[in-house]
Parts: C-alpha cells; structure tokens; sequence
C-alpha cells in the first residue's frame, strides 16, 4: 500500500494546475498487479480539466485493465482528500465492492475506505438490467 501511496505523491509533482494551483496525484492498482499512476491536468476551460483519479484509471483502462484492487489519491492538502464526484463514479465503474480507496497526505498519514463509504447507494450497471 506504502508503494502505492509513493507513487501517487510522485505523480502529484508533475501536476499541470497553473490555475488552482491544487496538485492531485494518483496511483491505481488493478487485479493484475499492474501499477498506473495520474495527476491532475487543468484546462482554462474549466470543464476540460481531468482529475488525477481519472488520469491514472484511464491510463489503466487503454491497456485492458478492468478491475481496480486500490487507487491511492494525494494532494496538496494538510487535510485527507477524497474524490471527487465524477471520479467516484468511475472508480464505482472499474471497482469491486472489495476495492481500497486510500486518501493519504503521505506514506505514514492515511485512511482505507471502501467505494460503499465513499459512495453509497452507487448507480451501477445493474439498475440497466
């Protein structure tokens, strides 16, 4: 979980956010084992922004990857940070009900919640059935 969290802060570092000045990182375990990591990148159209959440599933995602074991998100915050609404949602796409979310301010300062936490009552594919 530490290595995840590492990676996560190191991905905050290359942040593009000339406008909030607000840096997110992200790391994203999937259930290969394999390892992508995000930041946020910020747009002057607000709307074009990308959160560091999406960033790093997505990146995840465009190589076949499709169950996510843990996501480690960071920011610049003396306060743990959780995703935001539109990232809760695409972790509730790509998750098991056994995923970890950790909110970290760093390697030794974290919280493990689960997407029923950090989303309950979800929309999921199972209300299109």
């Amino acid at each position: 979980m530490k290595d995840l969290i590492k990676i996560a802060m190191e991905y905050k570092e290359k942040a593009y956010v000339p406008y909030s000045n607000f840096r997110v990182g992200a790391a994203v375990r999937f259930d290969s084992g394999n390892i992508y990591g995000g930041c946020n990148i910020e747009n002057v159209s607000f709307g074009a922004t990308n959160c560091a959440e999406r960033t790093a599933i997505f990146s995840g995602v465009k190589e076949g990857e499709k169950v996510i074991s843990e996501i480690a998100i960071v920011a610049d915050s003396e306060e743990l940070i959780a995703p935001c609404g539109i990232c809760r949602q695409v972790i509730v796409e790509f998750c098991s009900k056994d995923s970890k979310i950790i909110l970290a301010k760093n390697e030794e300062e974290y919280i493990i919640k689960t997407i029923e936490e950090i989303m309950p009552g979800a929309f999921t594919k199972d209300f299109l059935k």
